[in-house]
């Protein structure tokens, strides 16, 4: 396959990274023109990423059309997608190797490899994560297509891995599977030798292709869009300064990618200056092209606020009261709100404690089943419906006798006897021996019904934990009916608990699907890349350490930095010239470069940041916290980015009050700041005697005075009221009521 495809049509780009409202502006001013021609019916729009797919749908279908003999419902798909549907076009058959399938089935080729493992992976192998690296880095080659045999003189860990993921697919091969990582490779095989007549089947349904986002499209996905767009009229739009993907296992800018292929390269008039625009649109800028705003400008300087906790947990409930304080302010919903982490591991605990903070979330995702308390709960009824099936007396003994040596395992039927009887109102073990049969997909899902777990599900979660405890009581079942059909283990209680354990094991929260704009709104917790085509009127964007951006970890935990820098047959860029750094990033000066990897992976970081900030339309929040180095020494070692906008002309960081002393906003904050006054003023008065001053009582008193008709007050709940009157017993040293 040759290194670049050849494509024919024109290539659109927008000078930077614009905000997003004139971003899908552009989209829709293309798709329009193009609609024109060809009439909207034979217009396929492809975008190379899922996320933001449904703004963008949204925003072509409001587009204004001069031909209305098609539907108004545009034809939007991501290219994965897309592939998909390419490879069941050809073979309706085939069947796709769904993640928990995957994970089985690569393990055991790693259990069965004949290659003798290299010393560095075996002793890796005990390090927390190790799996997940493995699967990511299996993930990315197979993207890539990169074979052992196309290799000269690999490392010999990449070797090792090389060989696993080639034996891994000649498995999937022999068992008429595809993965998903494999789907775009195994599209582009098929459309390029038309197999079955497959490139004319899937091209006469459109006339025109609008390829978005065209800076994120890597090699295979361009000759993916060659294939499809031969007869086609093609247009590709795409944004300089904006690729954070594509960068990542290829080095160049896009217009130059674009020119290479054979795309006429146009560029677009970036969006006119407005007064009402983003006032951070200057450091947008900054942040992705290094441009400083000149005293000419006739733009508004660039400003946005900052957030400076002591703690990573202090960051979110600063978070949550400023939410509440933009929303008193200006009455603006919660679900014109989005809270942006680092990483996507990051979003169940931010939104979690955002939740407690009293802020509603409407993230929606697949977390991982580790966490789940339904999955946890079908678990330990699988673990004692195995040990039913070995010895039909272990539950009885095990009721006999409390002592279980085993008792501290996870998955111990000590354990799992105690979770059920925890969760299950009247558990016995009859009803186990009730709801066994012979297949383990029926017997879970009567489980299921006579215990009522989706009833418990919503009566004791809030509503976006319960359509996570749905996804994750389906993918149990999925679980169960494909450990009933395949060969991989066998099909009874041992076979799933296997599974069951491994898929746990190895999950990773969020890897599945995330909704980040259900019906019911809420503020959207994702992570930051998913705001690329998105926006809201508020974004705070957290973690903006140096640690976190840019990081010190590039890449992967696989390996050491040392190594990755020697490693060209690792699947990312590894080793950049100067010249490939500064013709990918305009931010770097090629004079100044050190380490060549840290400085390319590093600018990849700024720019995230970038597309980040882009998304906010009236307020951006840079949030950073402290974090301990050694000792009880704690530095606030704020992002080298966030620095650097504090100290360049015309751009401006306002601080945010963060502090105990700041507006109380929402009722949570409000019992809290309540609860704590009493215990709080009593110290003050302690302190100020041991340190032989002078305390006011009057206003000591007038504060209990005006707490306790508080407290007098027949509306207030009775449960506040009582733990108000506790805070004065703990603070005078009764800590244990006596009633």
């Amino acid at each position: 396959m040759p290194s670049s495809p050849t494509l024919e049509g024109t290539c659109k780009l927008l000078p930077e990274p614009a905000p997003s409202d004139a971003l899908l502006a552009a989209a829709a001013d293309e798709y329009a023109a193009l609609a024109a021609d060809h009439g909207p019916r034979n217009v396929l729009v492809l975008k190379r990423h899922p996320a933001g797919l449904a703004s963008l749908t949204e925003a072509l279908a409001d587009a204004p059309l001069e031909r209305a003999d098609g539907p108004r419902s545009p034809r939007v798909e991501s290219l994965p997608e897309h592939a998909s549907k390419t490879i069941e076009a050809y073979d309706p058959t085939l069947d796709r190797l769904e993640y928990e399938e995957r994970i089985e089935l690569i393990s055991l080729v790693i259990d069965g490899a004949s290659r003798s493992v290299p010393d560095y992976l075996e002793r890796a192998a005990d390090h927390e994560g190790f799996s997940r690296d493995v699967g990511q880095f299996l993930l990315e080659a197979t993207r890539q297509r990169i074979r052992l045999a196309n290799l000269d003189d690999p490392h010999d860990c990449l070797a090792f891995l090389y060989a696993m993921n080639d034996r891994f697919h000649d498995e999937l091969a022999a068992r008429g599977y595809v993965e998903r990582a494999d789907v775009i490779p195994r599209a582009v095989d098929l459309l390029e030798a038309d197999a079955d007549g497959l490139r004319s089947r899937v091209t006469a349904a459109f006339d025109a292709v609008l390829a978005i986002e065209f800076e994120e499209y890597r090699r295979l996905d361009r000759h993916y869009l060659a294939a499809l767009s031969a007869d086609a009229d093609l247009v590709c739009l795409g944004e300089r300064h904006a690729s954070v993907e594509r960068t990542r296992v290829e080095p160049g800018r896009v217009a130059d990618i674009a020119t290479e292929a054979g795309l006429e390269v146009e560029s677009l008039e970036p969006p006119r200056p407005n007064a009402d625009g983003p006032p951070h649109r200057a450091i947008t800028r900054f942040l992705a092209t290094g441009e400083v705003p000149g005293s000419a400008e006739s733009e508004p300087v660039g400003r946005a606020r900052r957030l400076r906790t002591e703690t990573a947990r202090e960051q979110v409930r600063a978070v949550a009261t400023e939410i509440q304080s933009l929303r008193d302010r200006h009455g603006w919903p919660f679900d014109e709100f989005a809270v942006a982490v680092p990483r996507i591991e990051r979003v169940p605990e931010t939104r979690r404690r955002l939740r407690e903070a009293g802020v509603p979330t409407a993230t929606i995702g697949t977390p991982s089943l580790a966490e789940d308390p339904a999955v946890n709960e079908l678990y330990a009824v699988v673990t004692c419906q195995c040990e039913r099936e070995r010895d039909g007396d272990a539950l009885e003994r095990a009721d006999a006798d409390p002592v279980d040596p085993d008792r501290d395992r996870p998955d111990s039927l000590t354990t799992s006897l105690d979770r059920l009887r925890a969760r299950v109102p009247a558990f016995s073990p009859d009803l186990l021996a009730e709801t066994a049969g012979s297949s383990v997909r029926r017997s879970l899902e009567r489980w299921i019904r006579r215990t009522d777990l989706k009833g418990r599900i919503a009566r004791e979660e809030a509503w976006v934990d319960a359509r996570e405890g749905y996804e994750g009581v389906r993918r149990v079942l999925e679980i169960a009916a494909f450990v009933e059909e395949t060969d991989l283990v066998g099909p009874d209680w041992q076979g799933l608990r296997r599974m069951l354990r491994r898929t746990i094991q190895y999950d990773a929260p969020y890897v599945h699907s995330v909704e980040t704009r259900p019906p019911t709104g809420g503020v959207t917790v994702c992570a930051v890349g998913d705001l690329k085509y998105d926006s809201r009127r508020a974004v705070f964007l957290l973690d903006l350490t140096d640690e976190t951006y840019p990081g010190e970890q590039f890449l992967t935990q696989l390996f050491p930095g040392a190594w990755l820098r020697s490693m060209p047959s690792y699947p990312a860029v590894t080793d950049p010239s100067v010249d490939a750094i500064a013709d990918t990033f305009a931010t770097v000066d090629a004079d100044g470069v050190g380490d060549r990897f840290e400085t390319y992976h590093a600018q990849r970081s700024r720019r995230r940041l970038a597309l980040g900030a882009r998304a906010a339309e009236r307020a951006l929040y840079l949030c950073s916290y402290e974090r301990g180095s050694g000792g009880l020494r704690r530095t606030h070692d704020e992002s080298r980015y966030l620095q650097l906008i504090d100290a360049t002309r015309g751009l401006a960081l306002e601080s945010v009050d963060a502090t105990a002393g700041a507006a109380i906003h929402g009722e949570t904050d409000a019992v809290e700041a309540l609860l704590s006054q009493p215990r709080g003023e009593l110290e003050r008065l302690l302190r100020e005697a041991s340190t032989g001053g002078e305390a006011d009582l009057g206003e000591t008193e007038t504060l209990f005075e005006e707490i306790a008709v508080v407290l007098d007050d027949g509306d207030i709940d009775t449960e506040l009221a009582e733990a108000v009157r506790s805070q004065f017993e703990f603070a005078a040293g009764e800590v244990v009521r006596n009633e």
